[in-house]
């Protein structure tokens, strides 16, 4: 049992939580994540990359979405309530060394597992230029624990509401074509971004490290669900992951393989939606 020590709303489907998991805490890497199974009883599992950690204090902070039934109600628990089981820390760490320059871009709720790389990047001794992107100003997460650490920040918007009007990759670009051009690049976001970060990278032989979040069941590599392909192998992204080389991922494999279930999700989160609203109704909020 994993108590919920605070929880916060960042957007209108984006919660942050912060977790009692003290040998998580004390162990966990940059890159690296957890499975949460909110039910003892038959329940989902699924993988929530750590945004976070003091070890110190023995937490974990958790970002995440409202996508499916099992986010939805992790999204319905309060402050003191427990997580059934927290599993980690899984997956490989960020490999962090003192490249140079670096440009690390986040898409979205992206900027929340970017953060911890950010970090490490940054204590390696690099010099950490930082891009995050969102479709709207409501959306942009993780702005300010950025700022600490970034030696320079940009903002984009889709619609222009914040920062930049632009998307990711024009920033990205600009960095690229510069002289010196960036030693390393990382990039975390929806998949679509991050194919489109890695053509960018790509026309100025930019290295990139992308972090992917596939259908995952078990973390074990046991069920086969993240595999994807990588340099033209399979590659479980639980076991062999979460971070692989951008210029050798196939993108639209992998993008056709996380629609399997598209259907079933969007039934979901409409069925869910409709639930937390009648809860809030209850709830008198």
């Amino acid at each position: 049992m994993n108590k919920i020590i605070a929880k916060k709303q960042l957007s209108a489907e984006v919660y942050e939580m912060i977790v009692e998991a003290p040998l998580i805490a004390r162990s966990r890497k940059a890159g690296q994540f957890i499975i949460v199974q909110i039910d003892t009883d038959w329940g989902e599992r699924i993988p929530l990359t750590i945004a976070d950690a003091d070890a110190a204090a023995g937490t974990l902070t958790i970002v995440f979405q409202t996508v499916g039934a099992t986010t939805h109600k992790l999204a319905l628990k309060k402050e003191g309530d427990c997580i059934e089981n927290i599993l980690g820390p899984l997956g490989n760490p960020t490999h962090i060394e003192k490249f140079g320059a670096v440009v690390c871009v986040g898409g979205g709720i992206g900027a929340a597992p970017l953060f911890p790389i950010v970090q490490a990047m940054k204590a390696a001794g690099n010099r950490v230029q930082v891009i995050i992107g969102a479709r709207t100003k409501e959306l942009v997460i993780f702005e300010d624990r950025m700022k600490q650490y970034a030696d320079e920040l940009i903002v984009v918007t889709d619609d222009g509401s914040y920062g930049r009007k632009a998307l990711v990759t024009e920033p990205l670009k600009t960095y690229c074509a510069a002289s010196p051009k960036p030693d390393m690049s990382v990039a975390i976001g929806p998949p679509i971004m991050m194919k489109f970060c890695e053509k960018t990278t790509a026309e100025f032989d930019v290295p990139i490290l992308v972090s992917l979040n596939t259908i995952m069941i078990d973390g074990t590599g046991m069920c086969g669900g993240c595999r994807v392909t990588v340099g033209g192998e399979t590659k479980f992204v639980c076991v062999d992951g979460p971070e692989f080389d951008g210029h050798k991922v196939d993108f639209d494999n992998m993008m056709l393989r996380m629609k399997a279930f598209k259907v079933r999700e969007e039934e979901d989160h409409h069925a869910c939606h409709m639930g937390m609203e009648v809860h809030g109704a209850k709830q008198g909020v």
